[in-house]
């Protein structure tokens, strides 16, 4: 006696039911275009990756530069502890300079950035040139350009900015080279020629 189609005793057809493969719809777990796991396609992974991988880029514009004193013997430089120095004992000499505000053009904001730093009032004689250069900073790519001019001390007391600067000296002219920190600074004033007011 034959069972009819659809009677319990056709176990052989319903197991091949339940090993019936999953739909065009229906994710597998060798599928490529889903991972199931993290629900995300192999196309937002590349998109996730790259933004993680390019910094926002960020312009800076400065200004500032070389003070020289009265007798036109010394140029003024301001000290920043080197975060990198153990000892929080060694400083990095630079040439005073800050951020340009809006309105300001960057002689205006040169001025105003050395006597912030330095306490020393001065008038601008000449330009040196400009730098720019690129730095990581905040999970930022930062390009600064800096405005950088010759000025003569014209009043004022030598003082440190308090919230910026470390410490601030005169020193010999033959000597600035030597003492700043920065290749650029170097090469800016090296190539500056005579620094007389």
């Amino acid at each position: 006696m034959t069972p009819a189609p659809g009677a319990g005793g056709d176990a052989k057809r319903k197991k091949r039911r339940r090993r019936r493969p999953a739909g065009p719809h229906t994710p597998t777990p060798s599928s490529s275009a889903v991972n199931t796991e993290a629900g995300v396609t192999p196309a937002k992974k590349t998109a996730v990756k790259k933004r993680s991988v390019y910094a926002k880029r960020v312009d800076e514009v400065s200004a500032g530069g070389l003070v020289i004193d009265g007798t036109g013997t010394k140029g003024l430089l301001i000290g920043r502890r080197d975060l990198k120095d153990a000892t929080r004992e060694r400083l990095l000499w630079s040439l005073p300079k800050g951020h340009i505000e809006a309105g300001e053009t960057p002689e205006q904001a040169a001025i105003r950035e050395v006597a912030e730093e330095t306490g020393i009032q001065s008038e601008i004689a000449r330009e040196l040139g400009i730098i720019d250069f690129w730095f990581m900073a905040g999970g930022k790519r930062i390009h600064k350009t800096v405005h950088h001019y010759l000025f003569r001390e014209v009043g004022g007391t030598l003082s440190p900015q308090v919230t910026e600067v470390d410490d601030v000296g005169w020193f010999p002219l033959d000597e600035i080279i030597s003492l700043l920190a920065y290749p650029d600074e170097k090469k800016l004033i090296a190539k500056s020629g005579d620094l007389t007011v």
